[in-house]
């Protein structure tokens, strides 16, 4: 599995790497234009990432922002519904309004708040059949 860890947090980068670094290839980036541009690079090279965590407060482009760019492009590219990257929201904001707003704007399949617990990432990993 090649998987995208977007956070300008380097420790939060450090732990979601640690957990998912044992199913897969993880590719760390710093904030959410980072990951967008990543994300295309992937599709480019016909090697998309199949997993991506996306931390939502960021600089230069928040999570929300970067995810609909990333939805905008797998739709421009014509990646079926079936074939597109599971997005995994994370954020410090556990709150109602930050959660619909990822789902409901943002296109996330799943919004873990932080600190990340390990059997709760690998839960939701679990469920959408990548590991």
């Amino acid at each position: 599995m090649k998987i995208l860890i977007a956070d300008d947090d380097q420790n939060s980068r450090v732990i979601l790497t640690s957990i998912l670094g044992p199913h897969g290839e993880c590719h760390e980036v710093g904030n959410g234009a980072e990951a967008v541009a990543a994300f295309k690079a992937a599709l480019d090279e016909n090697q998309p990432f199949q997993l991506v965590c996306m931390d939502i407060m960021m600089p230069e482009m928040d999570g929300q922002e970067a995810v609909l760019a990333i939805r905008a492009e797998e739709k421009g590219r014509q990646v079926s519904s079936n074939d597109e990257t599971v997005v995994i929201m994370t954020s410090a904001l556990d709150t109602l309004d930050s959660i619909i707003r990822s789902f409901d704007q943002g296109g996330c399949n799943a919004y873990l708040g932080k600190p990340i617990r390990r059997a709760a990432l690998l839960e939701k990993v679990r469920n959408y059949g990548l590991i």
